[in-house]
């Protein structure tokens, strides 16, 4: 039997519609790879989720009545929350899944498509393991249950022991571990093994995978390349400029490497009035997070094969050897969580420089978003995992300046601050831009604009579905962000007409930056529409000939 669309391992290209017909042919009824929902069935959805992933994976179509017709179901925000949190996150090791819409004639149809899993097995969260026989879910017991354990059972290759003696970990690292851990001085020996670091055997007791990377001061003589090497390119360059190589024990590697890249990428300077705002090109937990991430879930296998970090003139990208872990996808990766070295990220944990279970991704997003610059990127090349953190965005440093600096008066969300950017711009917004701007549904559209308009940041106009959204006049949106390069010169001319102006008196009417104020004089002047008289601070602009003209009357 073939596999069916949206399967796994089906080739075929997935569609976004389907007649009623097609929808017909491509699932005739349920089978070993198909089940029908009608909706968000929560307990029959875990029970087919946890029998897919320990047999050859399946598709459960949401929105679909036991003899094959449609009924329709959608995803909102709330019935995707529940999906989430209530099946596929309270499984026990699910295996890879995507959540797909499929528009069939004038329905909608939510189809999950679940992967088997290639190492451990799937439980319901009561502990029962399932596997798929012809169109039903069957618990496994006795035989068929060991079968399938004896057939997936998984090695950790993080509590593999080294040839390196407990007796070569270092006294200090040691002593670190068990303050961090709270452990007493005489029962260290027990916590390490207890703990996935040693493990003892006839002969003594021995530095696992996870030991070693931790307790060592230099792993990589017994583990190979386990370090971080990062490298720069400046201006485009096809090949590096400099390298860096940071090794040594792992919470070293990861506070090290971040102190580095955050020295490289620097900061932008934002000057607004008075104030002057010292912008990081990136939020520093989030690199962090990023680079532990990295160093945490690697492939240690991988032995040959650094974390690496490139720094381009606008990104930084963290690249960190073995795919994702299983059930983990770049599209449900704030979803899922799955470590492939619990010792490793246990002992990291310890020292704070990791996130608790599940929330690394979320503070790396989250972050990213109130900072006003671009989500990261994630891709699984099934050999590595790549982070792309953008340090150039759509949102300029001097909107973000801004931003911050309405927030001296009360906070606002990441998503508050995205959306007063674009009034700010000039952009007349309703909801459905705002759902555009901010990928969300039309309450939480309608919520942002009130709130905002509530705060007397923005203008209404109109009322119900007509409403539109401006920035209203006491937002005062810097001028720099809102108009045109000619509108702005228009401005300046205008204040020429009132007498001399200087580059302070063009920062303080369109609170602009010294440098801004001084490319729209210079120009003026270089069009002859201005005329350029001192030097250096006593520099002042008048009209041509105003002077002259001045001194003759």
């Amino acid at each position: 039997m073939s596999y069916p669309l949206f399967h796994p391992r089906s080739t075929a290209a997935l569609p976004t519609t389907l007649s009623a017909q097609e929808f017909q042919a491509a699932f005739p009824a349920e089978n070993e790879y198909v089940e029908f929902k009608q909706g968000l069935s929560t307990k029959e959805l875990r029970r087919a989720v946890v029998a897919f992933s320990n047999t050859d994976g399946g598709v459960i179509v949401l929105g679909v009545l036991d003899d094959g017709s449609v009924k329709g179901f959608s995803l909102s925000s709330n019935t995707n929350a529940q999906l989430n949190n209530d099946v596929l996150r309270v499984v026990v090791n699910p295996g890879r899944y995507q959540v797909h819409q499929l528009a069939v004639s004038d329905e909608s149809v939510v189809i999950i498509s679940i992967a088997n899993r290639e190492e451990g097995f799937s439980q319901l969260p009561d502990g029962s393991v399932l596997g798929r026989f012809g169109a039903s879910n069957q618990s496994l017991f006795g035989e068929s249950l060991v079968r399938l354990v004896s057939r997936q059972s998984l090695g950790r290759f993080e509590t593999t022991p080294t040839s390196t003696p407990l007796s070569h970990a270092s006294a200090d690292l040691i002593n670190k571990l068990g303050t961090a851990s709270g452990w007493h001085p005489n029962g260290a020996h027990e916590r390490m093994i207890e703990h996935g670091l040693a493990a003892p055997n006839s002969t003594g007791a021995f530095l696992t995978v996870a030991g070693a990377l931790h307790l060592l001061d230099e792993p990589h003589t017994v583990l190979g390349k386990t370090f971080v090497e990062v490298f720069r390119y400046r201006g485009g360059a096809t090949a590096p400029d400099r390298r860096i190589e940071i090794a040594g024990p792992l919470a070293h590697q990861i506070e090290a490497a971040t102190s580095a890249v955050m020295d490289e990428i620097g900061t932008d300077f934002v000057v607004i009035g008075t104030h002057r705002h010292d912008l990081p090109r990136l939020p520093e937990v989030v690199l962090r997070e990023a680079i532990a991430n990295a160093v945490a879930h690697r492939s240690y296998e991988a032995n040959g094969t650094a974390v690496r970090i490139d720094l381009h003139d606008d990104r930084v990208v963290v690249n960190s050897p073995g795919g994702l872990p299983e059930p983990v996808t770049v599209s449900n990766i704030r979803e899922q969580y799955a470590a492939r070295n619990l010792a490793v990220i246990d002992t990291l944990r310890r020292f704070g420089l990791a996130e608790d279970a599940g929330h690394g991704v979320d503070v790396m997003q989250d972050e990213m978003a109130n900072e006003l610059l671009d989500p990261p990127e994630f891709v699984d090349t099934g050999t590595s995992v790549v982070v792309t953190l953008r340090t150039t965005g759509s949102v300029t440093p001097h909107e973000r300046a801004w931003v911050d600096e309405l927030e001296l008066s009360g906070s606002l969300s990441a998503a508050d601050r995205l959306v007063l950017v674009h009034a700010a711009r000039g952009a007349e917004l309703n909801n459905s831009a705002v759902r555009n701007i901010l990928g969300v549904d039309s309450v939480q559209a309608r919520q942002s604009l009130q709130r905002l308009r509530d705060a007397r940041l923005l203008a209404q106009r109109g009322e119900r579905g007509g409403a539109t959204y401006v920035a209203s006049v006491e937002l005062g949106a810097p001028a720099g962000l809102r108009l045109s390069d000619a509108q702005l010169e228009a401005i300046v001319l205008e204040l020429a007409q009132e007498g001399p102006i200087s580059n302070a008196t063009v920062r303080e009417r369109l609170r602009v930056d010294r440098l801004a104020a001084l490319r729209l004089l210079t120009r003026l002047t270089e069009s002859d529409q201005l005329e350029r008289h001192g030097q250096k601070r006593g520099t002042y602009y008048t009209f041509p000939g105003a002077m002259s003209q001045r001194f003759m009357t």
